[in-house]
């Protein structure tokens, strides 16, 4: 029996999933988690054979999740189930050591696959995320801007070009508004920028941003 942890902070998405996972007999739910916080205080007190994991969750935001998960339970294998486009986090994601990335869109029946492959020891991804990690491999020579920036950088990058203000953002992600104003003149100076405004051309323009 293949026993998982779900953590996504909306209670609709997780009985969704667990109503999913109950048609199959091979996998059960051993465990539900709203927050960061929870999500390491569950681990910590049992072994799962995989952790389903929203990459956007209160108590610390879930790329940083996966990298604290990996570094207390690096066997552990995290698949991470997202709101978000496979071209915005996936391959953050897989480089922080998740095992598989999927969006919320996707039918039952891959997430059941995906869940069955990554607790398997094996990695899951789609033909398009292949072809995304592929290109990535290239040398750092012609990266775009924004994938020069650190995960939480990009993450207050598409904040702010979504319309969040400085103090929504700081809220959203437990942390002050002047180290989201320090995100901010970071982000700026990487991206050779002077303003938000240029900030959410360019995010709309290369498509992190609807």
């Amino acid at each position: 029996m293949i026993k998982i942890l779900i953590a996504d902070d909306h209670a609709v998405v997780r009985r969704g999933l667990k109503q999913i996972v109950a048609e199959t007999p091979d996998i059960i739910v051993a465990g539900e988690a709203s927050t960061g916080y929870e999500v390491m205080d569950k681990v910590r007190g049992y072994d799962y054979d995989a952790v389903i994991l929203d990459i956007s969750m209160p108590g610390g935001d879930g790329l940083n999740i996966l990298k604290q998960l990996k570094k207390e339970k690096p066997k552990m294998p995290i698949l991470v189930l997202s709101v978000h486009p496979e071209d915005q986090y996936a391959v953050r994601s897989l480089k922080a050591g998740a095992a598989g990335y999927l969006t919320k869109e996707s039918a039952p029946d891959e997430l059941i696959t995906a869940i069955r492959r990554v607790s398997g020891g094996r990695k899951y991804i789609n033909s398009l995320l292949a072809e995304k990690l592929a290109l990535d491999l290239e040398a750092d020579r012609g990266k775009q801007l924004h994938e020069k920036l650190s995960d939480r950088e990009y993450q207050v990058l598409c904040m702010m070009a979504s319309g969040k203000m400085a103090k929504e953002i700081a809220t959203d992600l437990c942390l002050s508004v002047k180290t989201i104003s320090t995100y901010r003149s970071r982000i700026l100076e990487k991206m050779r920028m002077k303003n938000n405004a240029e900030l959410t051309h360019y995010a709309i323009k290369h498509g992190l941003v609807e």
